[in-house]
């Protein structure tokens, strides 16, 4: 055998030896996944001359919130592919890449989001992976009626997967109330649940259902009023709806809260007497949307003129329902008056959102301004 064969022999098996050594100590690097170690380090090489895409948004100024859904078993690709028909990133085989190297294609997780174009890709990629972040921030406020909270929900449309038609369809008059609530609380078949969507601020989860936000409203109401209100509504021959009736009223009427259990207590004389309540907000209520409102201005000529059940200066005792959705302490107030001989209230001269009261018309009218 030539000397220049054996070289070539002992070159090669060197090479085999380095070729060995090299496969072994990139088996080592790379965790035992060579294969993904090498594309990973490609990405990488490809990906640094583009960090500009990646932290640029679509649209740096448009904060609109978009609802986006992955869907159980959505491959990145599908996802990139659906970002970029919400107009939320422009290059979907760049999203791919850059999941794949950050490991984030394995923790994308399906669910709904909130998106926004003013994202970059790398804050989208990164939002995707925890579907918990997406919450919908919901408040509703005291003295609303429930009109209103379907009106939020549709000027909310983005976040909401339904709109306010589905909500009053499940909560409003006619809806099939479930059978238990209703008996605990005596409402009357076919009534809506007017007055026990409890107001407060709500995180609700965004794939959060027309139902569900029925649900979590009415379960508030139950949590916030306890056992003992009913209990001690019931023993003074009141059922929970005529309090909530009454407690609407009263949270309308009243601008302080400090000031709710005189108010409540001037409508428990009054009832006591079978005296009319003749209170505003039940003619509003009889008048509807007025005006770009539901609690429309009023006159004297309407205490009159509007023909509602609800019109208290024109039925006696309580009206039909809720014509709101009062607050705790307005329930309370309508359990648990402030004891007085009053009979009267007017909004006060001083315009700080009290009221005077009085004893007798004679008085009431004397606390005119």
């Amino acid at each position: 055998m030539s000397n220049i064969v054996k070289i070539m022999i002992a070159a090669g098996a060197v090479l085999v030896i380095i070729s060995v050594l090299c496969v072994g100590a990139l088996f080592v690097i790379s965790g035992g996944e060579p294969v993904d170690y090498l594309q990973k380090v490609y990405l990488r090489i490809t990906l640094a001359s583009r960090q500009a895409e990646l932290d640029q948004a679509m649209f740096p100024g448009d904060t609109r919130p978009i609802r986006f859904s992955v869907r159980a078993g959505d491959t990145p690709r599908v996802i990139a592919r659906n970002l970029m028909d919400n107009g939320l990133i422009a290059d979907d085989v760049l999203f791919v890449d850059f999941v794949r190297l950050n490991d984030l294609d394995r923790e994308l997780e399906a669910g709904t989001y909130f998106l926004k174009r003013s994202q970059s890709l790398t804050e989208i990629a990164y939002a995707l992976t925890d579907s918990r972040n997406s919450q919908i921030t919901f408040r509703i406020i005291e003295g609303e009626r429930i009109e209103e909270i379907a009106a939020k929900i549709d000027g909310a449309s983005a976040y909401f997967g339904f709109s306010g038609a589905d909500f009053l369809a499940v909560a409003g008059a006619g809806a099939p109330i479930d059978p238990i609530f209703a008996t605990q609380f005596g409402l009357p078949a076919g009534a809506s649940l007017e007055g026990f969507l409890f107001p407060d601020t709500y995180e609700l989860p965004a794939d959060v259902s027309a139902v569900m936000l029925r649900d979590t409203l009415t379960q508030h109401f139950i949590d916030k009023v306890g056992t003992q209100i009913p209990l001690d509504a019931a023993a003074q021959g009141f059922s929970m709806y005529q309090i909530v009736t009454l407690a609407s009223i009263v949270q309308r009427e009243a601008v302080r809260s400090d000031e709710q259990p005189m108010i409540a207590g001037v409508y428990r004389n009054r009832l006591a007497i079978n005296m009319r309540l003749e209170a505003d907000p039940t003619v509003q209520y009889g008048i509807g949307f007025q005006n770009g409102t539901w609690w429309p201005r009023i006159t004297a000529a309407d205490y009159s003129n509007v023909q509602s059940p609800y019109n208290t200066y024109l039925i006696n005792g309580l009206p039909p329902g809720p014509i709101a959705n009062p607050g705790l302490i307005a329930i309370q107030s309508a359990v648990y008056p402030a004891q007085s001989d009053f009979y009267f209230f007017r909004a006060d001269c001083r315009s700080d959102g009290y009221h005077d009261f009085a004893r007798t018309f004679e008085e009431h009218l004397a606390n005119g301004c």
